[in-house]
């Protein structure tokens, strides 16, 4: 899927926050020397095994927006959002922000850029020190980031925040394990925002509440963006919760871009074939089971990935082209990106 330029179509502003180009993040995992042995025929051959995260993703944020990415467990969202936020380095490919490229930059190179992007993870238990108090862990980024301030000032400003999140300041004294999950995800989020953050990378932030927590999170987020202009990559299996949230969505499977679009010409006229069989998934009362789209055939892994499109195997339109030749990233219409030949040849 060559999709060098493609984002750009769907840029919503000329100089967007962050993009990516033609990002690809692999992973050796063939371990040591003995477990990469093996006997081919007669011959001895030292095998590589390769996890093949994220394949030429091309895709750009402007500032202000909440851009989602979606797919099913393993197609290389959390991936993404790590190499976009240079946790992992690419094997290939471009991370620019406001137009800087910094996926070459030195950890000491990267510290500016730190305090204007955070992460919010997942589970906020494993993603606080147990071993520090709320008001140090929030205290921490700030004295790194911004030695010019004196103690009150630090002290002034993480109280600020901790209201802002809705964590009585009174707290700062004590540990993560003695806060509820889902104040534990506002002090994550306190410390993403207690710095001068500009773009948050949320990971599946509330899938590890309860039900009755994930709304209050999600206002918060979505409050906090309103306030601070704030631009978020939000990573989510919730399809709900992504129709509520995102601007735009893109589609992953296997580390490909599927699809990209506005969330509601996604969510009423979703192009690719593996989009709509996502969409038609979620549960609808009332709506006939025969609505659910069925996919057949084998899942195949990142190890060892199909020729051609991806999708072939599952897919009820793939013919011979889909078997051979990977897709291209093209437009569908005004604001929609497509990889699907199905799509470009009208057969979709």
């Amino acid at each position: 899927m060559d999709t060098t330029h493609a984002h750009n179509a769907a840029a919503s502003s000329a100089t967007p926050l962050l993009e990516t180009v033609n990002l690809v993040k692999h992973f050796d995992i063939s371990g040591g020397l003995l477990d990469r042995i093996q006997w081919r025929g007669s011959n001895l051959e030292f095998a590589r095994t390769v996890v093949r995260a994220v394949n030429n993703v091309s895709l750009s944020i402007a500032k202000g927006e909440t851009l989602s990415v979606v797919g099913e467990s393993g197609c290389g969202k959390s991936t993404l959002a790590r190499t976009v936020l240079g946790l992992y380095p690419p094997q290939s490919g471009q991370v620019l922000y406001r137009g800087e490229r910094i996926d070459n930059l030195s950890p000491q190179q990267m510290l500016p850029y730190r305090t204007k992007m955070q992460m919010v993870f997942q589970d906020p238990y494993a993603s606080l020190n147990p071993r520090m108090k709320v008001r140090e862990i929030l205290e921490e980024p700030v004295r790194f980031h911004h030695k010019e301030k004196s103690r009150s000032e630090v002290k002034d400003r993480v109280a600020e925040v901790m209201k802002q999140v809705g964590v009585c300041p009174d707290w700062g004294e004590r540990y993560p394990h003695e806060f509820s999950g889902g104040q534990r995800q506002r002090i994550s989020i306190a410390r993403a925002l207690v710095v001068d953050t500009e773009f948050i990378v949320a990971d599946e932030p509330i899938s590890a509440l309860d039900v009755s927590i994930q709304a209050q999170i999600l206002n918060l987020l979505m409050d906090a963006q309103e306030q601070r202009s704030l631009t978020y990559l939000f990573i989510s299996h919730d399809l709900s919760v992504v129709e509520h949230i995102s601007t735009r969505v893109a589609v992953m499977y296997l580390g490909f871009l599927c699809e990209l679009a506005p969330t509601e010409e996604l969510f009423t006229n979703p192009r690719h074939p593996y989009t709509q069989a996502l969409l038609s998934a979620i549960p609808q009362l009332g709506a006939p089971s025969q609505d659910h789209i069925r996919l057949s055939g084998d899942v195949p892994t990142p190890i060892n990935l199909p020729p051609g499109c991806v999708f072939h195997g599952r897919c009820p339109h793939a013919d011979k082209r889909c078997r051979r030749e990977i897709p291209a990233f093209l437009a569908s219409g005004d604001t929609t990106l497509v990889a699907c030949h199905g799509v470009e040849e009208g057969r979709i």
